[in-house]
């Protein structure tokens, strides 16, 4: 789940050396033979599975069925390999052109392998119920059963194969050639601060800084430049937006984001009880929360540019590689010695890439691959206490998937609803490390108010973004939208969840260009205030509960896809269906506030 900066562009950093990812695991470079031979075999092994298999799977006992899907795993996860090895290295510089030429290459040529073995699962789709249960009692073939329970979620949905082909082979000269537009876009911008001229993550980063003129000029910048492309941003929202309406209607799919509910094993009305919840927590959160912060300002109102404004007394010094890695590990391993010994092979084996450069992607992640490897996490380290909590949240999802690759390919991909709670859970641990080594007050405050600032973007910020797609793709259906209707759908939704105390420049309209999620993966957003308030409320059974909490945790990180939210929660006495299961997560981050209250 991303080059050399040049020095007279970088703000001011010591010279530590940060760690860069070695991808060698998954091949030595573009031009290995390793990898031109994997795509041939590969090609050859798809045929010869199509050859062998299309339009017989009805006929095959249990067993033979189990060695079918057993095949079409080596088959997958070879692809995937190889696609993890161009989108990483894309990552690592999205503006070089030989660079893009490749990922692209490799893109097209695994998805024409992939179109091979497309029938599959869609031809598995169209097994009878008592078939398959009937081939289920095979052990091998019941290995399976929470693949085929989870690929038969969208075969009401499912289209012909003829068209399902199509879609797929044409993604990459459509959805996909967008999705490259915006990431090229971004990265080959650059915004004037101060006479500097920085990346887009560079400039976002400035929003945190401690002097309000910085954080003023950095903010006109990112609302200039935007602005001044806005409408190829805005091109790019309509077509995708359009090109998923077209399909969600041929699919018969009710609202826009019931794709990524199903994609997520998570039920509408599961999703909409989030959001309701959220929504009417808004005064009490975030509404409350920079009412508050405005007052340590001295302000009746905080510019936009002051929302994650560091606090008068905070200490911003830069925190050392070593002493992020130490916070997080030794975190870790209070918790759990094997959660630690797993995050240090991050850090010891080369796995992780921290530095910003021009070109690289924007943001943070951390990417699965391939079982048969291990995870990589990108960063862009610049050494604020965020980005310390952003290392422990990569470095959470780093762990969940090593543990996960126990299922195998295709069982040990988890749902995003899911996905976000071991990175949220790492960050946790980690916030209430360093909180409890705290005795100072001021220190605390100053603490505290970055989690809830933290939480607040997690969870208001994220229902938010994911109200602000839900009014662009409604709309979009009725016609194409213009920026400024796109801009005012912003402005509504930020001036619902941040409340009374923000004050919002002409500028501000254009920052939701810069919004990955929107362009990579529609209605993602909502993923990470499900993953906060559910860890909320697991940390509130963590602190109660006696030994015995990270064993049951670390097995519920290694049913990777295999288990639904309610399994996995289930012995933790805990229900995502229940309808105050969202206010409690709620209200963690309520008595934070209360808690900064008492301290102001």
């Amino acid at each position: 789940m991303s080059t050399p900066q040049a020095q007279q562009e970088q703000p001011a950093k010591t010279a530590e050396i940060l760690p860069e990812w070695d991808l060698a695991d998954l091949y030595p470079g573009p031009d290995a033979p390793q990898l031109q031979s994997d795509l041939d075999d590969t090609n050859a092994a798809a045929a010869a599975f199509k050859d062998r298999y299309q339009g017989k799977l009805a006929e095959l006992s249990g067993a033979e069925l189990a060695a079918a899907i057993g095949e079409y795993e080596r088959i997958d996860e070879t692809l995937a390999r190889l696609m993890s090895f161009a989108q990483l290295l894309y990552a690592g510089d999205m503006s070089d052109v030989e660079i893009g030429r490749f990922s692209q290459n490799v893109q097209e040529k695994v998805t024409n392998i992939s179109s091979l073995v497309l029938f599959f699962t869609l031809e598995l789709n169209r097994l009878d119920d008592k078939d398959l249960d009937d081939k289920l009692a095979d052990p091998g073939l019941a290995r399976y059963r929470p693949w085929l329970r989870d690929i038969r979620v969208f075969r009401d949905h499912q289209l012909a194969e003829d068209m399902e082909r199509l879609l797929h082979e044409k993604a990459v000269a459509g959805r996909s050639a967008w999705m490259r537009l915006f990431d090229e876009t971004i990265a080959a911008l650059r915004f004037p601060v101060d006479g500097q001229e920085l990346t887009s993550t560079e400039a976002l980063h400035l929003l945190s800084d401690p002097e309000e003129s910085v954080r003023k000029s950095a903010a006109q910048a990112i609302g200039q430049v935007f602005g001044e492309n806005i409408r190829t941003f805005a091109l790019i929202t309509n077509t995708l937006a359009k090109d998923k309406e077209i399909e969600d209607r041929w699919r018969e799919l009710p609202r826009p984001v019931s794709a990524r509910n199903l994609h997520n094993l998570v039920e509408d009305q599961v999703v909409d009880a989030l959001v309701a919840a959220v929504r009417r927590a808004y005064p009490s959160l975030s509404h409350r929360y920079y009412a508050l912060k405005a007052q340590w300002f001295g302000k009746d109102k905080l510019d936009h540019w002051d929302r994650n404004a560091p606090l008068p007394e905070q200490n911003d010094r830069e925190i050392t590689w070593d002493e992020a890695r130490r916070a997080v590990i030794d975190a870790y391993g209070r918790f759990s010695p094997d959660m630690a010994a797993i995050g240090k092979r991050f850090f010891e084996s080369r796995w992780i890439d921290a530095p910003v450069r021009p070109g690289k992607a924007p943001g943070a992640f951390s990417h699965s691959t391939v079982p048969s490897a291990h995870p990589y996490i990108l960063l862009n380290y610049q050494g604020k206490t965020r980005d310390v909590m952003t290392l422990a949240h990569e470095l959470g999802h780093g762990v969940h998937q090593v543990l996960a690759a126990e299922q195998g390919h295709l069982m040990s991909d988890t749902p995003l609803t899911l996905a976000e709670t071991a990175s949220v859970f790492g960050e946790m641990l980690t916030f209430r490390g360093l909180l409890d080594q705290e005795s100072d007050a001021g220190q605390r405050r100053t603490m505290l108010a970055l989690k809830v600032e933290d939480m607040l973007n997690t969870v208001v910020r994220q229902i938010a973004f994911y109200e602000f797609e839900r009014l662009v793709h409604d709309a979009r259906r009725t016609g194409e939208l213009t920026p400024d209707q796109i801009g005012a759908f912003w402005f509504e939704v930020q001036s619902e969840s941040l409340g009374p105390a923000l004050r919002f420049s002409e500028e501000y309209q254009h920052f939701w260009a810069y919004i990955p999620h929107f362009i990579h993966a529609p209605f993602y957003v909502y993923a990470y205030a499900f993953g906060d308030c559910l860890v909320n409320s697991l940390y509130a059974v963590y602190q109660e509960s006696e030994a015995g909490f990270a064993e049951k945790y670390l097995d519920m990180l290694r049913a990777g896809g295999t288990l639904r939210h309610k399994e996995l929660l289930a012995p933790f006495g805990l229900d995502a269906g229940d309808p105050d299961f969202w206010d409690r997560g709620l209200g963690v981050i309520a008595g934070f506030i209360d808690e900064l209250e008492t301290l102001s």
